[in-house]
């Protein structure tokens, strides 16, 4: 190829998609930092990701381009990051970005000053001015005609920036004076019940989810509405849960064809999607609609779950059991082209029943999207059995064909590429997803998946030269830090994968990853964590991330994890540091549940009270398996044909010759029961 530039050496396929640019692109790190300082020049930091159809379009029609890049190789030090890779650099930017424009998105282009410092961004800009938005060329020379006209102005401002930035980040310890109220005081009832209403206040009671177009699936939010219409009996929160997932899972978000589901719908009714489609997002709503499963024992749920991990095993596992990043939303330069179907290509498809089938799956000769169509269900089987006459089982039949049919002939298509990344926090999630649902189904196959997988966590990620824990892995090579998300999430999924397994070892590794965290991750007042260790060297600012983004927030999930490990080990540090956790952002929470939906989760435990269950006897780890296909969310649980004396839950306790189960609070415990029946009931009433 006729040009190469530094990213050649990297592994990311983001970077790698750059590489033959005619723009001199650098991966992030000293070489180009030094290199601005020695010529004095600004830098130009361009974030995107494999799977963004945007970040593709400005490749195509700006850093291609001869011309435009000999303007930004003149004028500028240019860097590219793959979010992925650094999320932590990331957010840094994103949040500069917002600072200045109040926007947000990738492309992320951000323009620095010869020490690093943002003060000027924007996400996609065209190759020529278009609606009032200034062109890429254009924007490029004004910013190099203000460096070298008022620099002094414009280093000023990004100090001011930088200096914003970092008091942004920080939280106010203060509020731990409050604690000194009684626990009950603390978080109540009101709370959770203001919580609620201002999720369905923002409610699509039409078309599920919230707000307007674009809508994203806001998973932790859906599991509160399903965690409190579960504690409160509240069937407008169980209504509204069922609503949303159900018009997902019926949608063009979800693909009716080969399963799993895209990032977001660029509509309300949840047709269009951009269509690239994340780890993170098929892990975390199989997780809720395990739990809508659990609740409702409806099978729609279960058949979505298990397409959705069939499509995650067939295209994004590899022979190790591991898991890929993403899938492109792109094929031959055109988004979603991979996953739509013409009337004729349809027809050329499936030969038998096309009226009913096509009625199904919503295709027509005008098409729904575009002019061709993006399968979607209007009916259910029940209602397409009763419009054609046509008995259940046999439209079962016809459209378990059909997809058959159509992902054999769509297989053939040139597919959207693979960012075959192998992320640390991404694979926990799963994890934790693969988890939930073997106990959801109790499917034991699904268990030894999540084990296998967890065994690949252990060998790939850990360096235990360095004894550090890595971030990602490609090509043989693991690198970067591990961040609190990766970090939190892989304790997080530990929890759940010993619950699943009662295999002791993962109660124990979830300890050591916590010990991890509170050594190299803690601020300076013991109550958060930062996002990055203090051993890593070139990160700009050290942020403490507290609100949801596309995945939950890793503080929000170490609060869990801390709540969880205390009754486990014995810890009431861990439950109090919980505590504070929650409470001083508590106002917050209450305020903007639906950015800070995990931690309303949190909230609504605490008002519930966490169960301790432990089940000691003959076969007790096949009876713990068999008990988690009940809902009971707000709980602990242990399992051990014989007790162990050093898990206080187990303190006491003789050996029993028959299963025997226990309901405890802070390790006072019920009278024993010998049936799982009278047991679920006890849990339950």
């Amino acid at each position: 190829m006729k040009h190469v530039n530094e990213l050649i050496h990297e592994t990311s396929p983001y970077l790698l998609q750059h590489a033959h640019n005619p723009v001199h692109w650098y991966p992030w790190g000293d070489v180009a930092l030094e290199r601005a300082k020695q010529e004095s020049k600004p830098i130009l930091v361009s974030i995107g990701y494999a799977a963004c159809h945007w970040c593709h379009v400005m490749e195509r029609e700006s850093f291609e381009d001869e011309s435009t890049a000999a303007i930004m190789n003149a004028n500028f030090i240019c860097i590219k990051i793959d979010r992925e890779e650094r999320p932590d650099l990331d957010h840094f930017f994103m949040d500069a970005l917002q600072a200045i424009s109040g926007n947000g998105g990738w492309p992320l282009n951000m323009f620095l000053t010869a020490e690093a410092k943002p003060f000027y961004g924007g996400t996609y800009f065209p190759p020529v001015r278009f609606q009032n938005r200034i062109s890429w060329t254009e924007l490029l020379h004004q910013i190099h005609e203000a460096y070298q006209l008022r620099r002094s102005e414009i280093e000023e401002q990004a100090n001011n920036l930088t200096d914003y930035l970092k008091k942004a980040n920080q939280v106010d310890p203060s509020k731990k004076e409050s604690f000194s109220l009684p626990f009950e005081e603390l978080f109540t009832k009101q709370q959770t019940e203001k919580m609620l209403e201002g999720i369905l206040k923002v409610a699509d009671i039409e078309e599920g989810g919230f707000g307007r177009a674009p809508k994203f699936p806001q998973t932790q939010t859906i599991q509160y509405l399903l965690r409190y219409s579960w504690f409160r009996n509240n069937r407008d929160a169980l209504k509204h849960a069922e609503l949303s997932l159900k018009k997902m899972i019926r949608g063009g978000i979800y693909d009716q064809i080969g399963g799993g589901f895209c990032r977001y719908s660029t509509d309300a009714e949840w047709l269009a999607p951009h269509f690239e489609k994340m780890t993170y997002d098929n892990a975390l709503l199989i997780c809720v609609m395990s739990e809508a499963y659990q609740i409702t024992d409806d099978d729609e749920y279960k058949l979505a779950i298990l397409e959705t991990i069939e499509f995650m095993k067939r295209e994004m596992m590899t022979p190790d059991k591991a898991f890929y990043s993403a899938l492109d939303a792109d094929s031959e330069g055109v988004e979603g082209k991979f996953y739509t179907w013409t009337k004729e290509e349809f027809d050329a498809c499936i030969t038998k029943n096309q009226t009913l089938l096509a009625e199904y799956f919503d295709i027509s000769e005008h098409g729904n999207w575009e002019h061709t169509n993006i399968p979607r269900l209007h009916y259910t089987i029940s209602e397409l059995a009763s419009k054609f006459n046509i008995e259940e089982v046999k439209a079962k039949e016809f459209i378990q064909q059909a997809k058959a049919t159509l992902l054999n002939t769509r297989s053939t298509r040139i597919r959207p590429a693979t960012d075959d990344k192998i992320i640390l926090g991404l694979n926990a999630l799963f994890n934790q997803a693969l988890s939930k649902v073997a106990t959801a189904l109790s499917d034991s196959e699904l268990l030894g998946l999540a084990q296998q997988n967890m065994d690949f966590i252990f060998s790939t990620f850990f360096d235990p030269v360095q004894a550090v824990w890595l971030h990602t892995y490609k090509s043989g090579e693991a690198k970067y830090p591990a961040f609190l998300d990766d970090l939190a999430y892989l304790c997080q999924a530990l929890i759940s994968l010993y619950e699943a397994s009662a295999d002791l070892q993962y109660l124990e590794k979830a300890k050591s990853i916590l010990d991890y965290l509170l050594k190299y991750f803690d601020d300076e007042e013991g109550i958060y964590f930062y996002y990055t260790p203090d051993f890593q060297q070139d990160t700009l600012v050290r942020k403490k991330d507290l609100y949801d983004g596309a995945t939950p927030s890793g503080n929000a999930v170490m609060a869990f994890n801390l709540l969880r490990l205390s009754i486990l080990f014995g810890n009431p540090s861990w439950k109090k540091r919980a505590t504070y956790m929650l409470e001083i952002q508590k106002d917050t929470i209450v305020q903007y549940t639906n950015s800070y939906a995990l931690w309303a989760n949190l909230l609504l435990e605490f008002t519930e009270g966490t169960k301790e269950v432990l089940i000691l006897g003959e076969r007790s780890k096949e009876a713990s398996f068999n008990l988690q296909q009940h809902y009971f969310p707000n709980r602990v649980l242990m399992a051990s044909d014989l007790p162990h004396k050093s898990y206080p839950l187990m303190e006491g306790k003789q050996p029993e010759s028959i299963l025997t189960y226990y309901l405890c609070a802070e390790y006072t415990c019920s009278l024993p029961v010998m049936s799982v029946e009278g047991f679920i009931k006890m849990l339950t009433s």
